[in-house]
């Protein structure tokens, strides 16, 4: 009998709304992969460039 209010509750949680927390959260997620991205990529290309430099000087 314990199980019958657990229930509503969950019921009545997905149904008042409970996907537009998840679409914001995924948008922030989204958010905060493309600036995981962006700094990986600049941190790449610098990588690159001075290894470039070394590779010039070596030369």
């Amino acid at each position: 009998m314990s199980q019958e209010p657990v229930n509503k509750s969950v019921k009545a949680a997905a149904t008042q709304g409970g996907a537009k927390p998840a679409q914001k959260t995924g948008k922030t997620r989204d958010d905060r992969l493309k600036s995981a991205l962006k700094a990986n990529m600049a941190k790449r290309k610098s990588q690159a460039r001075a290894r470039s430099v070394v590779n010039d000087q070596d030369k």
